[in-house]
Parts: structure tokens; sequence; C-alpha cells
């Protein structure tokens, strides 16, 4: 992997200023660049043209999905540029859905044309960790991927392939800053030293 796109869905919206999503974005780049990748960013709420975004996501070999929890998943603005961008890659990003008309019960969500390109989320959530991981507490137990399930699938469609999701819990209620930043440099260099 030499390019790493960056992709800062934090919303600045009433009490959020989306801060430790700028945070962690700046530890990214700092520990990627370290590691001799080259890195390319986006801030979706600083507004984005639709060919610069494809084009970026074109020639990115991962993406970094920085992006805080709201309501149980992605900001508004995640999806929307998700809506707009995938839509605006005229064929580049998948073929279709994947089906064949001889065999149209089969093999929906096969289309996407990304399958050397990978993806990362790194989250942050006010939730607790066990609101993820015990089957007694809010999420079930289904961890962070079963929650982001639409999203990850959404990235499978056009072909691409998890990288292990980063998680930061309790960011309002007990923020642990400085073991946040140390977390996610650790994931990071464990991530993308060997790509």
């Amino acid at each position: 992997m030499k390019q790493i796109l960056l992709i800062n869905g934090a919303k600045a919206f009433a009490t959020s200023g989306g801060k430790l999503s700028a945070l962690l974005q700046s530890v990214a780049k700092e520990e990627l660049l370290q590691l001799g990748k080259t890195v390319i960013e986006t801030k979706i709420d600083d507004g984005y043209d639709l060919d610069e975004e494809v084009a970026k996501i074109m020639s990115s070999d991962a993406i970094i999905w920085q992006m805080p929890a709201w309501w149980m998943g992605c900001p508004w603005i995640v999806k929307k540029y998700i809506d707009e961008v995938f839509m605006a890659s005229n064929g580049q990003f998948l073929t279709g859905d994947g089906r064949h008309r001889e065999t149209p019960d089969h093999g929906y969500g096969t289309g996407g044309l990304l399958c050397d390109k990978q993806y990362m989320f790194s989250v942050s959530w006010n939730a607790p960790l066990a609101a993820f991981t015990d089957k007694n507490e809010f999420f079930g137990g289904v961890g962070v991927d079963g929650v982001y399930l639409p999203l990850h699938k959404a990235m499978q469609f056009i072909g691409m392939k998890p990288l292990p999701t980063f998680m930061c819990n309790d960011v309002i209620k007990n923020p642990q800053i400085e073991q946040f930043v140390s977390n996610y440099r650790k994931h990071i260099r464990q991530v993308f030293q060997a790509a």
C-alpha cells in the first residue's frame, strides 16, 4: 500500500466541533507519513468536488474513514458523500450489482471493481466498550463491526476489503485523549507497517 486517502466525516453541529476526529486524522497522517506512505485527505464538511473525490479513491490503495458516531451510525454527511461520490464514479467503482439476467437470484453485491483496495473505519463513541461486546448490553454483543454492517456492505459492494476497525469509547463521559492517541498510533502501525 502506497497511497492512503483519509476521509474526515465529522460534522460541526450543536455541541460537536469535530475536534477528536480532526486529532485522530492528524495522528493517522503523521504515522502513515513516517511509514513512507503518501497521504491525501478530504474533510467532507469543507465541501468536495465529485470528480476529484472519484479520482482520489481511484488513485488510493486504502481509505481510512474517520468519523464520530451519531445516533448509532455515521453522520449524515458521510452517507451523503457515499451516495454522491459513488454514483458519480460512472462505472469506475462497479459494473452493476453483480447479478446476471440468467441467474437473477444469485450474485448480488459482486459487481464491485475496487477489489485491489482496502478500507478502515476509525470511529469515536460516547458508548462504553461493553455496550458493543456484552450480549446483555445495548448492542447485544454484535461488536462495532456489527453496528457498522451497512457501511461495511457499501464498501464490499464496490469491491473493497476491510482492515481492522479502530474505536474510541466514552469520548464524552470519560475522555482519555492521550490513551486514544497512543492506541491509534499503535493500530495504524500494526495495520499499515507491513502493507
